[in-house]
């Protein structure tokens, strides 16, 4: 049996996936079978395993950290919220429906037997599971019905280290109010507290964590750095979003939509040297790029309506008509049809008139496409001819099955579908996705992350500029992960009193 240890922290964003991933690759490298878990994730990040199952990217990231392949079995269940008081609820890697809050609520402790059995599974196969809570453990409200943070440590009987956020101010405070409000039988879990996120010199901290020890009879751990890691964060506060761009030579322009989902499609393009990637939400923001992406989301009609009135729809269209390149993905890609139905209220029900951009008609169903893919790029006879017959590989999420309605467009690439639902698995080659002229779509997520695509994009893009190939500094991204996962853990071990944590596992509770 495996054991275990859990990373708690004060707040969202304390930085609990990054120290997870980061311990996942020191245990990894000290030799010891390693995998992370997290009973319970709220993301519109996701991933889609080889048996065709839908996962938290948070978990994934951490898996890649451990060497290993993702499993469902590292995150159970799924939230992907609909909107700002209901989720998409998917257990063990499959739809059960959409809950409310309040129901889920309600729900969730039905599902500690799948949680448990996913936990001893993963248990059973490893050495050391490395943890991960979600928010905080002190939201007095949340405890009685708690699945994730204590009451996910009690149910692994794992020892739990805290991990407060120094970079917003107040860390003493979120770290002694944390385990102050905590149960007597909880406190005595906490081995450990960590300090995240510290810029500046550390023996100025010094009187500050030995009264933070006094006050909580707890040992501090580590005090961590703040550390440029270039490594996938979460979803719901993720830094990127919040960073000032300005264009580069090269502009591309990724529309911030209310339910942005899969975000990462676009890690691998931000690596190439003179391109910006930028994420906005205004009609100001956008200027004027070179290609404007509509990436996915949870809420594809409720997305295209906020586009609508505010503006961002009319003026790409305007960009289009001025033969500015426009790319959807998944949901981005239904956007630009002409028409958008949803027979079975799947999202907001009724019809609704898509952008028009190219001839395709998009029909919600009941059943979500779950599928990792391989294939290729079509001949492209337009303005991203450089992409004709590139290899390229990613995964399928979506409830919509979409058509062309005439001859004008043609399908973008031809993929195998190489794994689907458990109860129907099955091999075949299709055609996804559509182009006509400068508009382009496809439900690939992924679509960009080899090498040869983004360096084949970047030259389509380029041609205007006078850019040849050879002057692509192009970046194999998942050699650019590991030197990022192994960074991480050189910065972790130089932080962490190592030896306790080792102890602390050894000891367990």
């Amino acid at each position: 049996m495996a054991k275990a240890i859990m990373i708690q922290g004060t707040m969202s964003n304390a930085g609990k996936s990054l120290i997870v991933a980061g311990l996942c690759r020191i245990f990894k490298q000290d030799g010891y079978k390693t995998a992370p878990f997290k009973s319970q994730n709220m993301a519109l990040n996701s991933y889609i395993t080889s048996d065709g199952l839908e996962m938290g990217r948070a978990q994934v990231m951490q898996a890649e950290a451990a060497k290993i392949a993702p499993s469902v079995l590292m995150n159970p269940i799924l939230l992907k919220p609909t909107n700002d008081v209901g989720s998409q609820v998917i257990v063990n890697g499959e739809v059960i429906g959409n809950m409310s809050a309040v129901d889920y609520f309600k729900y969730k402790k039905k599902l500690i037997p799948d949680i448990l059995k996913a936990y001893q599974s993963l248990s059973d196969e490893f050495d050391i599971i490395v943890i991960e809570g979600a928010g905080s453990p002190a939201e007095i409200n949340l405890k009685s019905e708690d699945i994730v943070n204590m009451g996910m440590a009690k149910l692994a009987n794992a020892p739990v280290l805290i991990a407060g956020d120094i970079d917003r101010g107040g860390v003493f405070a979120q770290l002694v109010g944390t385990v102050s409000l905590l149960e007597e039988d909880e406190r005595k879990m906490v081995k450990g507290t960590i300090i995240n996120k510290f810029r500046g010199d550390k023996s100025i901290l010094m009187p500050g964590l030995t009264m933070l020890e006094e006050k909580t009879n707890i040992p501090v751990v580590g005090v961590i750095p703040y550390m440029y890691i270039d490594i996938e964060d979460e979803d719901s506060l993720t830094e990127r979003f919040q960073q000032t761009k300005k264009a580069a030579a090269i502009d591309i322009v990724v529309i911030k939509l209310p339910r942005i989902s899969n975000f990462t499609d676009f890690n691998s393009i931000e690596r190439i040297e003179g391109i910006s990637v930028r994420f906005v939400e205004k009609v100001h923001e956008l200027q004027k790029p070179d290609m404007i992406i509509i990436p996915g989301t949870k809420n594809t009609m409720g997305d295209l309506l906020w586009m609508r009135q505010n503006g961002l729809e009319a003026a790409i269209l305007k960009a289009a008509s001025n033969e500015t390149i426009i790319f959807g993905v998944c949901g981005g890609y239904q956007m630009l049809g002409e028409e958008l139905s949803d027979p079975y209220a799947v999202e907001s029900g009724g019809d609704m008139k898509g952008m028009g951009l190219l001839p395709i008609k998009t029909v919600f169903e009941e059943r979500k496409t779950r599928t990792r893919v391989l294939g290729s790029f079509e001949t492209i006879d337009a303005q991203l001819s450089h992409l004709s017959d590139v290899k390229l590989k990613g995964y399928e999420i979506h409830m919509g099955v979409t058509t062309m309605l005439n001859s004008q467009v043609r399908p973008l690439t031809r993929i195998k579908e190489i794994s689907t639902s458990q109860e129907d698995h099955f091999e075949k080659y299709k055609w996804d996705g559509a182009y006509l002229n400068n508009i382009y779509g496809s439900y690939i997520h992924g679509i960009f992350d080899e090498e040869e695509v983004t360096r084949k994009l970047i030259l389509s893009l380029g041609i205007k500029l006078g850019l040849k190939e050879e002057d692509i500094k192009s970046v194999d991204y998942e050699e650019y992960k590991e030197k990022q996962y192994d960074a991480l853990a050189d910065g972790l071990r130089e932080n962490l009193d190592m030896k306790a944590i080792y102890q602390i596992l050894e000891e367990g509770l």
